[in-house]
């Protein structure tokens, strides 16, 4: 097989690194899954599991100890999935959380994160943004990646000409209404809408739906991007699910 080269944006597959997100890449997406690396000091109940649904899946495992430690810059990194790129169409039918030129690697992958454990597997990322296939942010996703819907568009307008006729809530900082005002009404097909960590969203989001501000104390100037997406997403999906309480 060919040589595997250091991560790029321009290759055609990636690294899923580390044993949990591994495991999570084939219970989830298998079909994604190239080739098995493991390292020579890898062992245990997780490492023999993830050799088995590799082997049931035909999946190729080999030693890679160097390539594990390449492409994770540690030495503590006992396995990692070959996997291919693709995205997903996004279903019109659930609530989205559009990333608009998030740039932060970290970020990305924390929210990615957040957004699994809050039920929005929907998540529209618009360009620029940070390489959502790097495996810094597949790392940072610990697996949540693979059970998420995630797809790319150049612009926030080609999202919204995909997606017409959905409830749009930018976060802003002088959004119009706060977050627990606006959670409750929200219709189930809505769109979660946060900006770059430095600049936010432009100043022409306040006319593209009903602008959200998170209150917080007049000491700190702003939250944490992936912070305040978390907060979002927890808020409107209490509500949904029926849980907020008085």
């Amino acid at each position: 097989m060919p040589n595997l080269e250091p991560y790029s944006k321009k290759l055609e597959y990636s690294y899923c690194l580390g044993l949990y997100p591994s495991l999570m890449l084939m219970e989830s997406r298998p079909e994604l899954a190239l080739r098995l690396l493991i390292s020579s000091a890898s062992s245990g109940d997780g490492a023999s599991k993830l050799r088995q649904l590799c082997a049931d899946s035909g999946i190729r495992a080999e030693e890679a100890s160097r390539v594990l430690r390449r492409e994770s810059g540690k030495d503590n990194c006992f396995a990692a999935l070959v996997f291919k790129k693709t995205f997903q169409a996004l279903d019109p039918s659930l609530p989205h959380a559009v990333l608009c030129q998030v740039s932060d690697e970290g970020n990305l992958g924390t929210i990615l994160r957040s957004a699994l454990g809050f039920d929005y597997r929907d998540i529209a990322i618009i360009r620029p943004a940070a390489d959502v296939f790097n495996p810094r942010v597949v790392r940072a996703t610990m697996g949540a990646m693979f059970r998420l819907r995630v797809c790319e568009f150049d612009s926030f307008d080609d999202y919204a000409s995909a997606f017409p006729g959905r409830q749009l809530y930018p976060f802003m900082l002088d959004g119009a209404s706060p977050l627990d005002e606006v959670a409750p009404k929200a219709p189930l097909t809505h769109s979660l809408i946060f900006g770059n960590e430095a600049r936010g969203l432009d100043a022409s989001f306040q006319a593209k739906g009903q602008s959200v501000l998170i209150p917080q104390s007049r000491e700190l100037d702003s939250l944490n991007l992936s912070v305040a997406a978390s907060i979002a997403m927890y808020t409107f999906n209490q509500v949904r699910k029926g849980l907020k309480h008085d």
